[in-house]
């Protein structure tokens, strides 16, 4: 523990607040909330934990802390919730859902539009949602506008505006599918009426609709205008059929929304099943990213913070047992409906059924994401035959190797490659310059590139790769696992692959090891030494190079290291410097007029030789 970290921790506020944890990198880890600061997050760092895997793992990668005072507990849970998704901790539950939900969007405007949207802001408009089912909620939204008179039209319209005559109306009205208030022929109190029966319709309650459509069919169809008649049986029609899709679960008119939640390892699943005026509108659901043992009632906690940050709040919510702070989240809740909100844990009766309901939906949706994502994985497999061929302890997912190379002893560089299930992940590759080898020594090379590369890892708290591969023979890897043991790393997975007989050497074993020509092991290990070949070669060219370049130009008077470094990084190359006019020398910065004439003074009695 560092010495400004220790400090921090004597100094904490016995105030409600929100602490932030922060790595080598200064990245956020973990954010979470304390009903008293002082106590609660020097909890981490005592000997006596929690338990879990992930607190240990947490602690050890924190490198600083912050804290974010608040007047009140609840302060502090809205916070925290605010700063989880500005920041999406790894150590924190979230949603990992890319693709968000739809809802329904009544604008804050005058004759407001009502529309679809992915992207819910809190800019004063009325949400509804979100919905699971999007070819549902588009066949309301069709209907409904239509049958309602809704306008789609972007128009900015006003009192002002309408009276001044500045806007036609459109093919909408001649439709009958808009009152085309953008030219005076509804009020806007008449139009909200219908925005008002929208929302109904919304929220479940749309037999009055139902009802209202029949007697107007009826009246219509008495004074012998077929047509409307027609265009309000057509809208029927839809309406029926759009509310028979909404199951009755409950003789009670509550709007009502019934959690279930999956777990397993890392992966879970919220599943929300929406009642509204007691019918089942329909299911959404968004896969959870979970620390590993978290406990299910803090997962809850955040899973339900993250949905309703966004979603609408019913007055009334199911849940299949108690969260984290039960009192926090329901008075968190009521703020977010801006009104009473009863939270629910039910033993026994009609809702404990629904709540197993929600719960077999959750555990089956997170079946269904696990095998996607084992189905997306794919396993090459060369990586499987593998890890039976080498007796690995995982399936080698993520391969490092490394080589060296040097030219008689100068210019020694080194580098490596990793393959990430099988394939290149160029990112990841790296380039070394040796700095504390001198003359031509492979394996004290070797174990300088190992120790720099794996000690960083360390320092940084990033993953381990699943097998180190050595291009080389015993010497080679003896190097790089003396390497490893001095970190601390001698568990690692690591091999050396000899290129004369492609035999395979490990640590602690006489003999090598030798697969079969036609393994598909083999033929990958054998690819990726052939990378890692190639990337090392390729460093070395350039570095030697350059190091030509530059040592062709220390004949020039005036022109120094740093100069000579400015002229090449300009041009490129010692040709195109040769055939620069006096012009374009002057354009960097850096070179005088005096200087320029040396350069070109230099070229030319270079050619007249």
């Amino acid at each position: 523990m560092s010495e400004s970290l220790s400090e921090k921790l004597e100094n904490l506020p016995k105030d409600p607040g929100v602490y932030l944890f922060r790595d080598a990198r200064a990245k956020v880890i973990y954010v979470g909330k304390a009903k008293v600061l002082r106590n609660r997050v020097r909890q981490y760092f005592q000997k006596s934990s929690d338990g879990r895997a992930q607190f240990e793992i947490l602690v050890s990668k924190i490198a600083d802390l912050e804290v974010i005072t608040t007047k009140t507990e609840y302060e502090a849970i809205i916070l925290e919730g605010n700063l989880i998704r500005k920041f999406k901790p790894r150590y924190n539950v979230a949603l990992k859902d890319d693709k968000s939900q739809p809802y329904l969007k009544i604008a804050n405007e005058p004759f407001p539009r009502i529309f679809l949207t992915r992207n819910p802001q809190q800019d004063g408009s009325k949400l509804y949602g979100p919905y699971g089912d999007l070819r549902y909620l588009k066949g309301l939204l069709h209907v409904l506008r239509g049958m309602l008179k809704i306008r789609t039209c972007n128009l900015p319209l006003g009192e002002e505006s309408i009276a001044n005559g500045k806007f036609k109306s459109c093919l909408e009205f001649h439709l009958g599918r808009c009152n085309a208030p953008c030219v005076g022929h509804e009020t806007l109190q008449e139009y909200d009426q219908r925005v008002r029966d929208f929302v109904l319709v919304l929220k479940g309650r749309g037999a009055e609709i139902i009802a209202q459509l029949r007697t107007e069919m009826e009246q219509a169809s008495e004074e012998l205008r077929f047509e409307r008649a027609a265009q309000l049986r057509d809208w029927l029609s839809a309406m029926d059929s759009l509310t028979r899709r909404q199951t009755i679960i409950s003789p009670e008119p509550v709007d009502r929304d019934i959690v279930g939640l999956g777990v397993q390892d890392e992966d879970g699943c919220l599943v929300v099943m929406q009642v509204r005026d007691g019918r089942l509108l329909g299911r959404v659901q968004y896969p959870l990213r979970i620390p590993k043992d978290t406990p299910l009632a803090e997962i809850l906690m955040h899973a339900l913070q993250h949905y309703y940050s966004q979603a609408v709040v019913p007055s009334e919510l199911v849940l299949p047992y108690e969260p984290e702070s039960l009192e926090l989240l329901s008075e968190w809740l009521r703020q977010q409906a801006d009104s009473k909100v009863v939270v629910r844990v039910p033993e026994r009766g009609e809702k404990v059924r629904m709540v197993d309901l929600a719960q077999r939906n959750a555990d089956l949706q997170l079946q269904e994401i696990l095998r996607a994502a084992a189905k997306r994985e794919r396993i090459p497999a060369s990586l499987t035959e593998l890890q039976t061929r080498l007796g690995l302890p995982g399936i080698p997912r993520e391969i490092a190797a490394f080589d060296n190379s040097t030219l008689m002893g100068e210019h020694q560089v080194a580098g490596m490659v990793v393959y990430r299930m099988g394939k290149p992940a160029r990112s990841e590759y790296r380039r070394f310059k040796i700095k504390t080898v001198t003359g031509q020594d492979d394996f004290a090379s070797m174990k300088e590139v190992v120790t720099r590369r794996f000690s960083r890892l360390q320092r940084e708290g990033q993953p381990m790769p699943d097998l180190i591969l050595i291009d080389g023979g015993k010497g080679q890897l003896s190097a790089a696992v003396e390497a490893l043991a001095d970190l601390g790393l001698e568990s690692l997975p690591i091999i050396g692959l000899a290129k004369k007989l492609e035999e395979i050497y490990r640590p602690g074993e006489l003999e090598p090891h030798n697969l079969p020509k036609t393994s598909s092991a083999l033929r990958l290990l054998q690819q990726v030494r052939d990378e890692v070949h190639r990337y090392a070669i390729t460093y070395h060219r350039q570095v030697r190079q350059k190091e030509a370049m530059s040592s062709e130009l220390q004949d020039i008077p005036g022109i120094g290291p740093a100069r000579r470094k400015l002229l090449l990084t300009h041009f490129r190359s010692v040709q195109r410097l040769s055939l620069a006019t006096r012009d374009e020398l002057l354009e960097i910065q850096g070179i005088s007029p005096a200087l320029a004439d040396k350069v070109l003074s230099f070229f030319q009695a270079k050619k007249a030789q």
